[in-house]
């Protein structure tokens, strides 16, 4: 059994690092409540958007989106690994992580480049696959604007034939205990169908309904990919608030133990002390 001091030491750390993942799991909840809501007012922007690029494309040809809806033959695929840049979250990177290397497998023999946004993944990812580049700085201003820019690089390494399909593996955001890895194609656009059937006359375009699609695709990306990193963005706090909720739990568990097997030594050194006072009280008196 350790001794007395080297007990004190231990629940003296474990109370310390039970302070900073309790002040953690706080923060975390602030951040939380913020980007909550920020992703649960967005998504009916993105649904409505994506219903109207349905009802409009609906009655075109398959090839009215132009160059985003390029079907190639798939040599050179990208992938973009959403992360967080800092870790204590939990399985939030790994699952990602592990997610991008059964994407990647899934193209065995041809040309897998990942693109990472967030520190994390890239750090991992690069050591088994070739890293085209890395977005670390989208998180310390989080708007649409600072992500329109990565989806026109993206858009453009498509549309200039430098990649035939390009992905977007990411935590989706569920509840704060709950994040589902998500596996979207980016480009080329699936074609889109409506099960619905839209008459000619059911609208008046101005201007062609071929330019409102392909007005409306390249907004359609640059949501789909905003909502992307909002989503996984609520998901890391939720993440790492439940494990910093977790490992204060286990903290607390550990320090009432440690507390425990204190006093059962402290009573043993009291007992053992009051035995050799006994026994030499004793041998006086014979």
């Amino acid at each position: 059994m350790a001794n007395l001091k080297e007990i004190r030491n231990r629940i003296s750390s474990v109370s310390s690092t039970m302070q900073i993942t309790s002040a953690m799991k706080m923060v975390s909840a602030a951040k939380l409540k913020k980007a909550q809501d920020a992703i649960t007012a967005m998504r009916p922007y993105a649904e409505k958007l994506t219903e109207l690029l349905q009802n409009v494309s609906s009655t075109l040809d398959s090839d009215a989106g132009g160059e985003f809806t390029s079907q190639r033959e798939v040599n050179k695929v990208l992938i973009v690994a959403i992360t967080s840049n800092r870790g204590l979250c939990g399985a939030f990177n790994t699952n990602v992580v592990k997610q991008v290397k059964v994407v990647a497998e899934a193209y065995a023999g041809k040309q897998v480049d990942v693109f990472a946004i967030g520190k994390k993944g890239g750090d991992v990812l690069r050591k088994t696959i070739n890293v085209l580049g890395y977005n670390n700085t989208v998180y310390d201003d989080l708007t649409f604007d600072s992500v329109a820019s990565i989806a026109d690089d993206l858009a453009q390494k498509f549309t200039s034939g430098e990649y035939d399909k390009i992905e977007i593996v990411y935590n989706q955001f569920k509840n704060a205990a709950t994040q589902i890895v998500q596996s979207e194609q980016f480009l080329p656009l699936a074609p889109i169908k409506s099960d619905v059937p839209v008459s000619a006359g059911d609208y008046i375009f101005e201007p062609s309904k071929e330019e409102i699609v392909l007005t409306l695709i390249p907004k359609a990306l640059k949501t789909q990919l905003y909502k992307s990193i909002r989503d996984s963005f609520a998901a890391e706090h939720g993440a790492r608030m439940t494990a910093m909720h977790k490992a204060t739990d286990n903290a607390t568990e550990l320090r009432n133990q440690l507390k425990l097997t204190y006093n059962k030594a402290r009573q043993a050194a009291i007992t053992n002390e009051i035995l050799e006072i006994v026994g030499g009280a004793e041998a006086l008196k014979g």
